[in-house]
């Protein structure tokens, strides 16, 4: 690189001793000078601007590239939801930051474009699968509003969907309960929180209106109470245990106390028979990853379905092999076991109040008729201890919780 000479202003390499021109020793004296340019955006990353007049504290604007007009020339928006910032470092990261994960600021985007930006962000923070079904089967009754823009979306268009929403589930058209009502409101209000931080709305009409009155009564009216299973109907699902198909995935709830999501998720490699325990749970801290002791009742039913899972070559516990669903699908969802379940009540008439959560509500009710330590109980079912001396000062095994498990008989 060529510099000037400060004695004769003659080019001189920055590298050299002295000058060639004059003799001036200069070693010390020339320093490279170093490129100081601020880095580059590729073409069609987006555009950083300095905005020099007025008083600006955050003087660089960012403009992100939202397509391209007929003669080529990008189309680009401000953007969202902060466009300007203090320093150029800052601008720059702020848009490498939306260039990983491009989200549309368009004014046009429909309900259904801003369903799916939404949901691929929202899901990442739900921790169960129980909750992302409670979104995805109320989006099903909204199909009225998928093409709408949303800056036209209104509270009477919610309303819409809530009283004359349908769904189509094996061919059959369903209509809005109060439950699906409730959960459609929900939906719009978090969906329309989202769009409200990108300024796409000026406003949440989701949150403009509460639920009515008579929803509120046909929900409470709607929701079913747990009940546990009389001994007449225990006895009648062990009679039925190898005539009837998945009446043992009940006895195993009713003497293990799983909830109806865990069943499925339930891995081989965590089924222990040697030491008799299996291990797994979601939901919560406490839920995740508990001990359950495998109560003499039920082992020779969980040695079946293990055996039975390593011929599937499954990784799963517990399977759906009936033939009423796909091959290539054996996954065991809550979906599958409340339409087993609900068949199996039919069947073998039981009550028609019970729902595929009885199973967990039986075994706590059972624990406690037998005096099971309450703390074995929590442990078990995976609820949390708020007590500091048990919680953090207690040292409970394995073999403790097998003692308390037995004495239900």
């Amino acid at each position: 690189m060529l510099v000037n000479c400060p004695e004769c202003e003659l080019q001189v390499s920055d590298k050299a001793i002295s000058c060639p021109h004059c003799g001036l020793p200069f070693k010390q004296q020339v320093k490279r000078k170093y490129n100081n340019k601020r880095k580059r955006l590729p073409n069609g990353f987006g555009q950083i601007s300095e905005i020099t007049s007025g008083n600006l504290r955050n003087r660089f604007r960012v403009m992100v590239s939202v397509g391209k007009r007929s003669d080529g020339r990008p189309i680009v928006r401000m953007l969202k939801p902060q466009a300007y910032f203090n320093t150029y470092n800052e601008a720059y990261e702020a848009l490498v930051e939306y260039n990983k994960n491009p989200y549309d600021l368009d004014d046009d985007i429909t309900v259904y474009q801003l369903y799916e930006r939404w949901t691929d962000e929202y899901f990442k923070s739900l921790s169960s699968i129980s909750s992302i079904r409670t979104i995805t089967s109320a989006w099903v009754y909204c199909s009225s509003v998928y093409d709408m823009r949303v800056k036209d979306i209104r509270a009477r268009h919610i309303k819409g969907c809530m009283e004359y929403g349908t769904a189509k589930y094996n061919n059959e058209e369903r209509k809005t309960t109060p439950n699906t009502k409730a959960r459609i409101k929900s939906l719009f209000n978090l969906m329309l929180d989202y769009a409200l931080e990108y300024e796409l709305v000026d406003v949440n009409y989701a949150r403009t209106f509460n639920l009515s009155k008579n929803i509120i009564e046909d929900k409470q009216k709607a929701c079913k109470g747990h009940h546990i299973f009389t001994k007449q109907e225990i006895d009648t699902l062990w009679d039925n245990v190898d005539e009837v198909p998945y009446v043992n995935i009940i006895l195993i709830q009713c003497y293990s106390g799983w909830r109806p999501q865990e069943l499925g998720l339930i891995k081989l490699e965590n089924v222990d028979l040697n030491r008799n325990i299996i291990i797994g749970g979601m939901k919560t801290e406490a839920g995740k990853n508990r001990i359950v002791p495998i109560h003499p009742k039920i082992r020779p039913l969980i040695v079946q379905k293990y055996n039975e899972a390593v011929n599937l070559n499954s990784k799963y516990l517990i399977n759906c092999i009936d033939g009423t669903t796909h091959k290539d699908s054996i996954k065991f969802t809550y979906d599958k076991y409340r339409h087993r379940f609900d068949a199996i009540c039919k069947r073998l008439n039981l009550n028609d109040e019970h729902r595929p959560h009885d199973g967990r509500k039986h075994f706590i009710s059972m624990a406690k008729k037998y005096n099971v330590d309450e703390y074995a109980i929590k442990y078990i079912v995976g609820h949390s201890i708020n007590d500091i001396t048990e919680k953090v000062y207690t040292d409970r095994n394995i073999e403790w919780l097998k003692v308390e498990m037995e004495k239900i008989k």
